[in-house]
């Protein structure tokens, strides 16, 4: 029941007094909360931790708020995301890895619990205004369809608005986005000049016009996180030919000038040393001058899309200034992770080309160039680039070593702060944020959210040292875990150990080996930041202690078992052998999409393919302009396309046109011994064409999804502009059917891109 009445109920109006229950607030006095999570920044890529990158409004949050110079993530995306939402470890609340490479035991099956509750529904709860708008990257793979459950999206999970995408990345400029919990298509073409993140910005911005046209006072809580700069690195040209030529220098020059800048700043505690140069990433002047031209290009391409988001969050923020609550906003600037090598050692006008383990190509490169960080392309830099930008640091995105884990954190809340402009280099991890919040805004934390008894946090607040700069670290024990890689941190020590994921090795070590054949090594952090001495044979009494210490905080976050095979073991109680489509359909993830690479299968669509006019559109595609497959209708013929991995287009094309009236086409595909495949067409039973195709794409599409009577991502193809979509009432049904075992672990897609080169 609600609340009593309170006012009095007469005969009539005359002997009555009405009554209003009073409106419900949050706290008194309680700020705005805007975090923006950046994606795949390094430590040293942002201006005011070193960079030479312009990025102003990152460095003016800095100035005249706090600038945290030991701040640590979980080595990826997904499970970041989760700890600063719940304030709990990833493993323990499922997040051990990316909702992709999910796996059947506790710490890694994605389905993180109700009693590990977000922070939106906290402040839902307590009167706030939630928004969530870009990349959201915390639904188990199962639930990313639009027909399935939506347990884990985000408006079940306290956010009031949603506007973004779902999974680990898009493209900028054919993003796959929902709103709130339904697909819409891009507002604009990018012909039309549009671009993701200013769309994320102008959505912000509608909903803070929205609240505050609703009321005035009311508190809100925006959880801003863009898909930059995850690659692909795509950017307006405006933004990137300013840095023509700014990085002709090289990585090696870039990062001394870089550490040189950190020194002087004193962002980097005294005594910090530059880590060395790993024997993996060549030196700048030992590369080719083709090298050198196309490895400065990524990185320009690389620092216009920072720049460009810099000046897109300057432009929320602007108007969250315009309505004169910057000064009583808490906003949080921050990245998930360090800078990524996925680009592979030379870089890629493709990163499809690193997630199916198939080899860079220098000449394919070269020949891209100019479509760097355009539509036309989906490009990464080489990882010289990234370890630079996790300058004085060692190693990656995804490694438990600092470069991995030690990331930018910016506070500003000139109402809140005290000393605005400081470096503050205490100890702070994820899942301190949330508690830190709830403290500065004056909310306790709630014992149970919708009914379930909640979980302690793991992470502590670090609010002390929002205004004492002295205050120690409150935060002195926290376990890593990575794909294989592990690290314990304990009152300034930390031992860390890398063991290569499988299939992803930079330095030739054997992904192969046993956890048990791992060599540790131990650093005293606290007076070595950038893990330079390794002091593992001079204290092996401590080195064992954290050893003993990991194990036990492994058990109990549900870290184990050890694996370093992402695919193994992934859900497979979805896959099928037989599906039914009935178009139109949204758009399908890939994990819940048929997968065809390397097996035995047949597509039949049912067809009315009317008179005698022009039919064209897909029937059925899965991928975009950086690899996919195609089924579809040109000048009334079948067509058949197998674009590899962007580089290369393999077609099979129907000897006739359709026959007026209704037609089951029908597509057959009979693997070779090697790459290849015979394609065979019909209508009905009449064979129609047949020929060879290249095997496609060997693992994954990425961002790319499935859909049937339409293309919503970038071009498969030359022939198929825009959606593509054939016109209603032409395709009433396709059925695809599949045979033999599917490519699913990254092991066997090694093996399988092994045999493409």
């Amino acid at each position: 029941m609600g609340k009593p009445f309170e006012g009095v109920i007469g005969r009539t109006f005359a002997d009555s007094v009405p009554w209003w229950p009073p409106k419900p607030t949050a706290p008194r006095g309680a700020p705005n909360v805007v975090v923006v999570l950046l994606d795949d920044v390094g430590y040293a890529q942002l201006g005011c931790y070193g960079s030479d990158i312009a990025t102003p409004t990152f460095d003016r949050l800095a100035a005249d708020g706090l600038r945290y110079a030991n701040f640590h993530t979980t080595a990826l995306c997904s499970p970041t995301r989760a700890a600063l939402l719940t304030g709990r470890n990833h493993h323990a609340g499922g997040m051990g890895r990316i909702v992709e490479f999910a796996s059947g035991f506790p710490g890694y099956d994605t389905d993180m619990p109700p009693e590990h509750g977000y922070l939106s529904q906290i402040l839902l709860a307590e009167h706030y205004a939630t928004f969530a708008v870009g990349k959201w990257h915390l639904t188990p793979a199962h639930e990313l369809a639009v027909g399935g459950p939506r347990d884990h999206w985000p408006l079940r999970k306290g956010f009031e608005r949603f506007y973004g995408f779902m999974a680990g990345e898009t493209d900028q400029y054919h993003p796959e986005l929902i709103h709130d919990s339904h697909q819409v298509p891009p507002p604009r073409r990018p012909e039309e000049g549009y671009h993701l993140t200013e769309d994320l910005v102008d959505r912000s911005i509608s909903y803070l016009k929205d609240l505050r046209a609703y009321d005035p006072d009311k508190p809100f809580f925006l959880w801003f996180t863009p898909g930059a700069c995850h690659a692909p690195h795509q950017a307006p040209a405006a933004f990137i030919e300013p840095y023509r030529g700014r990085f002709d220098g090289g990585w090696d020059h870039w990062r001394e000038e870089v550490f040189a800048r950190q020194i002087a700043s004193g962002l980097l505690p005294a005594g910090t040393e530059l880590s060395a140069r790993p024997s993996w990433v060549p030196a700048w002047d030992d590369l080719s001058a083709d090298e050198r031209r196309l490895y400065a290009r990524m990185m320009e391409v690389y620092a216009g899309f920072l720049t460009h988001t810099d000046a897109e969050v300057g432009r929320l923020l602007s108007f969250v200034e315009r309505l004169g609550e910057l000064d009583d906003t808490v906003v949080v600037l921050m990245s998930d992770n360090g800078a990524s090598a996925e680009g592979g050692a030379g870089g890629s006008f493709n990163e499809m080309y690193f997630f199916n383990f198939v080899p860079e190509s220098l000449q394919e490169n070269l020949r891209r160039i100019d479509d760097l960080g355009t539509p036309r392309a989906g490009n990464h830099y080489p990882w010289g680039w990234a370890w630079a930008g996790n300058t004085p640091l060692k190693r990656f995105k995804r490694d438990t070593h600092e470069g991995g884990v030690c990331d930018p954190l910016i506070v500003h809340w000139p109402a809140g702060i005290g000393r605005p402009g400081e470096t503050r280099h205490q100890y702070v991890h994820a899942v301190d944020l949330l508690p830190t919040l709830l403290e500065v805004i004056g909310i306790a934390a709630p014992e149970r959210i919708d009914g379930f008894e909640q979980a302690p946090f793991d992470g502590v607040s670090f609010a002390a040292t929002l205004t004492e700069g002295s205050a120690p670290s409150a935060h002195t024990t926290q376990y890593y875990e990575m794909l294989g890689s592990r690290a314990l941190y304990h009152d300034g020590w930390k031992a860390v150990v890398y063991h290569p994921p499988a299939a992803i090795v930079y330095d030739g070590s054997d992904a192969r080996r046993s956890f048990d054949d791992d060599v540790w090594e131990l650093y005293h952090v606290a007076e070595d930041f950038s893990e330079c001495r390794d002091l593992a044979t001079e204290h092996p009494d401590k080195l064992a202690e954290l050893q003993q210490l990991w194990w036990s905080e492994a058990a109990r976050n549900q870290v184990l078992p050890l694996n370093n095979e992402p695919g193994r073991y992934a859900d497979v109680r979805f896959v099928r052998e037989r599906y039914v489509y009935h178009p139109p359909i949204s758009p399908i993830p890939e994990a819940m999409a048929p997968n065809l690479r390397r097996r035995p299968y047949r597509i039949l669509a049912a067809l009315d393919a009317g008179g005698d006019g022009p039919l064209d559109g897909v029937i059925v595609c899965h991928g975009s302009h950086t690899g996919g497959y195609a089924l579809f209708v040109k000048d009334r013929r079948l067509h058949v396309v197998h674009n590899v991995l962007g580089a290369t287009e393999h077609r099979v094309v129907a000897e006739v046109e359709l026959p007026r009236g209704p037609v089951l086409a029908r597509l057959e595909f009979t693997p070779g011994e090697r790459t290849s495949g015979t394609v065979a067409l019909f209508h009905d039973d009449l064979p129609v064409g047949t020929g060879v195709l290249a095997s496609t794409t060997p693992f994954t599409f990425g961002f790319a999804p499935f859909c049937v009577g339409a293309q919503p991502s970038g071009p498969i193809c030359a022939d198929l502009v825009g959606r593509a979509e054939l016109p209603d009432g032409v395709l009433d049904c396709v059925v695809i059917e599949v045979a033999g075992d599917p490519v699913r672990s990254p092991a066997a897609a090694e093996r399988a891109a092994r045999a493409m080169q």
